[in-house]
């Protein structure tokens, strides 16, 4: 049975400790390829925060809301971007699109969380200072995000 196209309208996590090492994920599909945790709504009515808490859970195994790791440590930035998708992933989405609205979070956790990765996903993470993990990240948006961390979490909007 084949998937049903994925949505174009996704989430992109920037999981943190206070010291502000920054997780980043290498995919399985695409070695060399680091990043935040990323993903797309499952259904059209899902809720951006319930998107968010799911892909954390899937890609890194860390549970929202239990093991020290509070609901209210994810942070909705209310910040969203559009990009185009890249060719390489454009199959997963119906005919025509070319397009995703991401929406950008980042959750808090405590040093030394444990990280069980997804294999079908992710082969290897990284806790990085964030300014490092941004520079490993082969997004431009994925690397923004993360450079605005500080500001985010002092309450700028950068």
């Amino acid at each position: 049975m084949q998937k049903p196209p994925k949505i174009p309208e996704s989430v992109l996590v920037v999981i943190h400790t206070p010291r502000l090492d920054v997780l980043i994920i290498e995919r399985a599909d695409r070695p060399g390829f680091w990043q935040s945790v990323t993903g797309s709504k499952d259904r059209l009515d899902e809720p951006l925060a319930e998107t968010a808490v799911r892909e954390v859970g899937e890609e890194t195994g860390i549970v929202v809301g239990a093991d020290g790791v509070s609901a209210a440590a994810l942070l909705d930035w209310r910040h969203r971007i559009e990009y185009e998708i890249y060719p390489v992933w454009r199959h997963r989405y119906a005919e025509g699109v070319t397009r995703n609205t991401e929406h950008w979070f980042s959750l808090q956790v405590p040093d030394g969380t444990p990280v069980t990765l997804s294999p079908r996903e992710h082969t290897a993470y990284l806790w990085l200072p964030y300014e490092e993990a941004a520079a490993k990240c082969f997004s431009s948006s994925n690397r923004e995000a993360i450079l605005q961390l500080p500001a985010r979490l002092a309450g700028a909007q950068p």
